[in-house]
């Protein structure tokens, strides 16, 4: 697990690409009608759409519903980030 990141279950509930429940937030990055930044307990998320809307925001609880037309759902990973660098590296050496 990432430092910074504490252990904690997460659940993630989408219905027909059309909304989106998400538990284990911690806070909101940053935010449009296109993508949201979220940090959770299991990493940082970044969700992509169009007409991306925050229905309900339960900081106490951290769970977060979004509506709109989900096309992407990504767990942001650094080591990952790395990954992809190098292979672009690799490519136009």
């Amino acid at each position: 697990m990432e430092e910074g990141y504490s252990f904690g279950s997460q659940e993630f509930k989408m219905i027909d690409r059309a909304s989106v429940a998400i538990s284990g937030i911690n806070k909101i990055i940053s935010f449009d009608d296109e993508e949201f930044l979220l940090e959770s307990v299991m990493g940082n998320i970044h969700l992509k759409g169009e007409g991306l809307e925050l229905l309900k925001l339960d900081t106490n609880d951290g769970n977060v519903k979004i509506k709109g037309k989900i096309n992407s759902f990504t767990y942001l990973d650094g080591k990952e980030k790395n990954k992809e660098e190098s292979f672009i590296t690799k490519l136009f050496k």
